[in-house]
């Protein structure tokens, strides 16, 4: 069992960045893949960003590509989303979530932890 905790959310002008955490805790946190998702009301959930076990490589959705990063601290149990140039509709609720897979999924459906969620709102 693994419980997932983020956090980092807030309120920005567009342009800024936010930096978003999410700290494990439970089962060894290099047993897993790492995604990051969002989600806007009426919308299915969505992909943003993945990390493998090592954080050897990552994946991003084309919209965030050059302006998100992900990482990992292995040590800290923390796997990080560092958000920059955001723009308006970057607004949602931001989860992050722990696949027992190696590889790294974009798809919801094969994640089997999940966090509370985190809202990034971004004015225009």
């Amino acid at each position: 069992q693994v419980q997932l905790v983020e956090s980092g959310g807030g309120l920005v002008q567009a342009g800024g960045s936010l930096r978003l955490s999410c700290t494990a805790s439970g089962r060894t946190f290099s047993s897993y893949s790492m995604g990051w998702f969002r989600q806007t009301p009426g919308k299915e959930r969505e992909f943003v960003a993945g990390i493998s076990r090592l954080g050897i490589s990552t994946y991003y959705t084309d919209s965030v590509k050059g302006r998100f990063t992900i990482s990992r601290d292995n040590p800290k149990n923390t796997v990080y989303l560092q958000m920059n140039s955001l723009k308006p509709e970057d607004t949602a609720v931001y989860y992050c979530a722990a696949d027992l897979q190696v590889t790294v999924h974009t798809t919801p459906s094969r994640y089997d932890y999940w966090g509370q969620g985190t809202q990034v709102t971004v004015s225009s």
